[in-house]
Order: C-alpha cells, then structure tokens, then sequence
C-alpha cells in the first residue's frame, strides 16, 4: 500500500461550483472512471488507504456529498435523488459521461439510485456494506430520529470535545498507540457533527432514511434491474451497523451479481482490509464489460427505494 506521503498527495481537496453550491472532491489517475460515494456524516478522505492503488489504473473521483466533509451545507433537500443529481452534475462539469459507481453504506443506498435515475451513465455498481436493502440498522441510528434528537445532540458533540478527542488521538499516536481504521471513521463521523451546518444536514439526511423501525426504503423489490448491469457487493461479516444478511439477500436478488463477505471485517472493508478490497475491486472491474443501457424516460423522478 501506498506510504501516507503519497496519500495526502493524491487526496489533496478540489472545489466546484455544481448549481450554487461548493462541491469538494478528490482525484487522481487515468482511465476508465471509479466514482466513489461515502457514507452518511462521512466524506471522500474515508477512501484515502484505497484511492492511491487505484488510481494507478483508473480515474478516480471522490466528492465529498453536499452537507458533508468540505462541500456546502445549504438548507435544500437532502434525498437520495437529490445526490444522484449532484453527481451526475459533478461529472458533468468534470467531462466524465459514465463511471463504475461504488458506494459505501449510505453511499451504496446513492449509487443504486444513480444506476436507476441514470442508467446510460452508469458502467457498473459496487455496493459496500449498502443501506437500502433491508429494515435492520444499527439501534443508535434509530434512536436520533427521535423528534428533539437534534436539539440533545450538541450537549455530547461540541467543537472542544472534538479538539480534546483530536487531540488526544494526537497524543496516542505519539506513544505508539494508534486506533484501528475503523475505530478512525466512526471518530471522524462523529466529529463532524460538532458543526451546526453539518449537524443539521445530517439529521435532515437520516430522517430521509431511517425511522424509528429502521431503514424506511428499500431497493430489495426492484433489484432484478441491476441484473443487466455488472453488480459486486462486498460486506464485512462483523458489520454492527447493518447486517451481512443483506448482502447475502442483495446478491439473491441480482442475477449474475458477484458477493465478496470480508471475515474479521466490520462496516468499513475498504478502510479495515484495502489491500483485499482493492484486489477484489481490480479483478472485477477485469473481468467484466462496462453496460451499455439506455436513458431513463424522466417521466419518474421519485427515489428508488421509495
């Protein structure tokens, strides 16, 4: 794997304007284009162990979604259709027409839309640990779309715990003690909600989602689609979030589709075993021809999984 000299090069941020908005990304390479989409309260550095290897062999682009990382916050809408259409436009402006789209988690949930929304654009979907496939999420998930979440939230997520907890980890890793990839990602998730702008953006994406009984939409029933378009899912088996149940499901469902499970893996294969998820995502992208589907009639512009 690449040194972290070489990662922070290739991760440096860029910045466009895509309909008002400020929208941060990351790319490096050359070659067919990898849109990579992460998670919810995520952002693109969650592709920083994979995006080097990467891109010695294809294009890769990382945005950072709007509401998230170093994109703009506005008060707009914060669906799953609602992303498809901002990257569709970033990869306008970008000059890319069509991509192999991975998504991670909530990233997962925005890339199936994309396939649907944009069929022509799309050369293949990869689904990593995917929200949309099934009711069960984590309990915590849940539980802050509780009305008044938002308003308790900022009592446990304010910016000095944040700089205590950076600073800390700071410590840490000068004694020699580092904590797992895994452990790093959910911190910076975490972190990321000290800011009002991104804290509300988040609340107002979850509840888009998730409710009460879990997640509230689901691709399971519409998922023989993706039977002409080259599909892998990778899930990690140890995954607390959302259940392994729903790649094995997922893969069921989508003829022809490839499932890789991750042992000892949990939410985050990309970041917990790179050098394994890159492998795998290589010999896919190898071993299979990019789709060529026609457009969508935009009589239907509803998301997905409602």
């Amino acid at each position: 794997m690449p040194s972290d000299e070489s990662r922070r090069a290739l991760m440096k941020p860029r910045a466009i304007t895509v309909d008002g908005d400020r929208v941060a990304y990351r790319v490096a390479g050359k070659g067919p284009v990898l849109l990579l989409v992460h998670g919810m309260a995520g952002s693109s550095v969650t592709w920083k162990h994979v995006m080097p290897a990467l891109a010695k062999r294809f294009t890769v682009v990382a945005p950072d979604l709007l509401g998230h990382g170093e994109s703009d916050k506005p008060r707009a809408e914060y669906s799953l259709g609602a992303h498809t259409d901002t990257l569709r436009d970033l990869l306008d402006a970008l000059g890319r027409r069509r991509a192999t789209v991975v998504g991670q988690s909530l990233g997962g949930g925005i890339a199936m839309q994309f396939a649907y929304q944009f069929p022509e654009r799309c050369e293949r979907l990869v689904l990593v640990n995917s929200g949309g496939l099934g009711r069960e999420v984590n309990l915590i998930l849940r539980g802050l779309t509780l009305p008044g979440a938002e308003s308790l939230f900022p009592l446990v997520c304010t910016p000095r715990l944040r700089d205590a907890g950076n600073l800390a980890a700071t410590w840490l890793a000068r004694g020699g003690i580092r904590s797992t990839p895994a452990t790093q990602e959910i911190w910076r998730s975490y972190a990321s909600l000290a800011d009002a702008d991104s804290r509300r953006a988040f609340f107002r994406g979850l509840r888009d989602v998730i409710d009460l009984s879990g997640q509230a939409v689901s691709a399971l029933r519409r998922l023989y689609r993706a039977a002409r378009l080259p599909t892998l899912i990778v899930w990690g088996a140890q995954d607390r979030l959302i259940p392994v149940s729903h790649a094995i499901a997922a893969h069921q469902r989508i003829p022809g589709s490839r499932l890789e499970i991750f042992d000892g893996v949990g939410h985050y294969p990309h970041c917990e075993a790179p050098e394994r998820f890159v492998a795998v995502l290589v010999d896919f992208i190898r071993s299979t021809k990019p789709a060529h589907l026609p457009a969508r009639s935009p009589r239907r512009r509803s998301d997905l999984h409602r």
